[in-house]
């Protein structure tokens, strides 16, 4: 019994060390969305303002949620189309959780962007990010090897006086990105931590890759005749390329819109290029479903993984809220004098 309880303690400390490891080679990289356009801020700043007039946006993530605590992600947003000055304001909190040993970081930002209307209902918006994080552990979650006796056991322990030394610590980030979209179609860029700020908790230079994207999509009816009907249904390919230091990842999607419901699948990874990231590779497909109410759409989404971590990782959950307020302002502006909206699912 007793071995069997010291294999199992084992078998155990084997997985978070494994988990340690994988954290500690992802924390160089952002934490991601699968339903990308509930948190259109954190994909560009050019998506500012994009909304009717105010839109508040919640999402969360669990991903690998069998593995010992593993991700959790949250983020919250908030964004105002001031027509009057051609202009979007917003504000985002996001904190992200990973590890048995509680690694937090919390960031905070504004963003701006400024709305050109050009012809045929195009319009082009560059936007700017700029933003506070403050990163750390939660030594109330961390246990060192000597607590629980593995410096008896025949297998590798963490070394206490180097975590002794791990610091919170904050840090500037800023990020811009332009949007040119209508009311079918949107195409995008955007880099974010442009100043690649320090992020090492040990006292040493290890910095955050700067991360590019570049996105696009477009709706397509499925239905063009002569009738008007008062639903019609759509569908929306759309991509993410995403390129953060030695990291890149592709996303392709296809979203199939019949008011008011959406269902969608993505695949998420890099088969033909040689990635320094293996398990990225080939990472997951992403079934997505949504339901959109007047002001509010709500959507979950599951990333089943396919690389080599496997379904013992449990893949990912994702839920979102959007809420759209519409004011007696809104109403009041003139149809033509509107900004249209660039496509949400």
């Amino acid at each position: 019994m007793y071995k069997q309880k010291i294999f199992s303690m084992r078998k155990l400390y084997l997985i978070l060390l494994l988990l340690i490891g994988v954290c500690g080679e992802l924390l160089a990289q952002d934490p991601q969305f699968s339903q990308f356009y509930a948190a259109p801020l954190y994909l560009n700043p050019g998506f500012t303002g994009t909304a009717d007039m105010h839109r508040a946006n919640v999402v969360y993530r669990n991903q690998w949620p069998a593995l010992p605590k593993a991700y959790t992600t949250m983020a919250f947003s908030y964004d105002y189309n001031m027509r009057k000055l051609n202009s979007g304001f917003g504000l985002m909190v996001l904190q992200d959780r990973a590890g048995t040993g509680g690694y937090v970081r919390t960031g905070a930002s504004g963003f701006y962007s400024y709305k050109v209307q050009l012809k045929k209902g195009w319009v082009i918006s560059p936007g700017l990010q700029f933003g506070y994080v403050n990163t750390g552990l939660d030594w109330s979650k961390l246990t060192l090897g000597d607590q629980i006796g593995f410096n008896d056991l025949t297998i590798p322990t963490t070394n206490d006086q180097d975590v002794m030394k791990v610091r919170g610590f904050g840090y500037m980030d800023f990020g811009t990105g332009l949007l040119v979209y209508n009311k079918l179609a949107w195409f995008g860029a955007s880099a974010y931590h442009i100043n690649e700020p320090n992020q090492s908790l040990l006292e040493r230079d290890d910095r955050l890759p700067a991360k590019y994207t570049a996105h696009g999509g477009v709706r397509i009816k499925l239905y063009n005749g002569l009738l008007t009907r008062t639903r019609v249904s759509s569908i929306a390919p759309s991509f993410i390329y995403k390129k953060q230091g030695n990291f890149q990842q592709l996303d392709l999607g296809l979203h199939f819109h019949y008011n008011p419901i959406m269902a969608g699948i993505w695949y998420r990874g890099v088969p033909l290029v040689k990635n320094d990231y293996e398990y990225n590779r080939q990472d997951a497909v992403a079934f997505l479903f949504g339901i959109r109410m007047p002001q509010f759409d709500v959507g979950y989404s599951y990333d089943f993984t396919i690389s080599s971590l496997g379904p013992v990782s449990g893949g990912a959950h994702e839920v979102t809220i959007v809420y759209n307020f519409i004011t007696r302002e809104s109403r009041k502006v003139k149809r033509k004098e509107k900004f249209i909206p660039c496509p949400t699912f």
